[in-house]
């Protein structure tokens, strides 16, 4: 398990459970004393890591002999860490890809940067509505695991993944649209942000549905446009995960957006974990410009990100155009917000 923050230590418990022998790799040299001296990681203190878990900062020992290798480093910091861990992984030992997002300065999918750093290396990615602390509390959790390879059967490697990982609390899917897996888990982060920040203004339940409904419209857009089928955008990996992480303050995501929408200093500190909606807002945005799907909410983070007024912007995505809801549809018909106009003109007025 590469990456030992919250997320890889419940995914190293997790293939602990299922019987599997697991070494944890973090960066962080405070992690690994941390674990050795009392068995708990900082970045998920509630969770008890068995003796027999190798917890370690060095690269090759982590590696050494492992049939599989679980990336689980921030989006941002992907490539560097699949760099280091390409030499010291067997040339025949696949990755699962388990980082959300999209590299800043590229603009590829992980998914893409993987294959760049580790070529021709058998590759998987899993994701799915999934909070840390209650995996590895050993709650009952469904992912998916997609790797493109056609028709399943036992050899097929997202097969190979689930069953290594399966447990009773842990359930895998499969699928072979990798693309689709990884564009819902880069930009649901992203609507998780805007829903927190409908939280923090205090806009209450019927908001909150609204912008989980259109960031999804919104993801399965930029899904479809590249290539990503629309069953995918409603599984585990699309939905399901979108829904979990817009519904709870255990999401750093919706956290940080409410911390904004309650007007307070939404701090990201230099060693907390990572607000990969932050981290991720504006290579969502520009791929979305890229391929010209209209991601209006997404649109919106963005610039509050940047330091738009945050009442005004949630304000005028109401206010914006009406037109169809279906994906695809937007550009049918539209006309313009009544209350926009009226604004407008009292303000002409003025």
């Amino acid at each position: 398990m590469i990456g030992g923050g919250s997320w890889g230590t419940a995914l190293a418990l997790t293939a602990w459970r299922a019987g599997r022998r697991v070494r944890l790799w973090a960066r962080e040299e405070h992690v690994v004393d941390a674990v050795r001296a009392t068995r708990r990681n900082p970045f998920l203190p509630s969770a008890d890591i068995p003796d027999d878990v190798l917890v370690t900062n060095d690269m090759e020992e982590a590696l050494a002999g492992a049939d599989l290798a679980i990336l689980v480093s921030p989006s941002q910091h992907l490539r560097a860490v699949a760099r280091q861990a390409e030499p010291a992984l067997a040339p025949d030992a696949p990755v699962v890809i388990c980082s959300k997002g999209i590299e800043r300065e590229t603009g590829l999918l992980m998914g893409e940067v993987v294959a760049q750093v580790m070529p021709n290396r058998e590759m998987a990615v899993l994701s799915g509505p999934t909070f840390a602390a209650e995996v590895a509390a050993d709650m009952a959790t469904g992912v998916t695991v997609a790797a493109a390879e056609d028709g399943f059967h036992d050899g097929h490697l997202a097969a190979r993944v689930a069953v290594s990982l399966a447990s009773e609390s842990f359930r895998p899917y499969l699928s072979d649209d990798v693309r689709g897996v990884e564009i819902g888990g880069a930009a649901k982060n992203v609507i998780a942000i805007a829903c927190g920040i409908a939280a923090g203004l205090g806009l209450g339940s019927n908001a909150r549905a609204m912008v989980i409904t259109r960031g999804l419209a919104e993801i399965t857009a930029l899904g479809l446009a590249i290539g990503a089928r629309l069953e995918t955008m409603a599984g585990l990996a699309g939905a399901g995960d979108l829904m979990l992480t817009c519904s709870s303050t255990q999401s750093r995501n919706f956290s940080y957006g409410q911390a904004l929408g309650a007007g307070e200093e939404a701090v990201r500190r230099a060693d907390g974990p990572v607000v990969e909606g932050a981290e991720n807002a504006a290579s969502v945005v520009a791929l979305a410009r890229k391929l010209r799907v209209p991601m209006p909410v997404c649109e919106t983070v963005l610039a509050i990100l940047d330091g738009a007024p945050v009442s005004a912007s949630m304000k005028a995505l109401m206010l914006a155009d009406l037109h169809p809801e279906a994906v695809g549809a937007e550009h049918d018909w539209t006309t313009p917000h009544p209350a926009r106009i009226e604004e407008e003109e009292e303000r002409l007025s003025a």
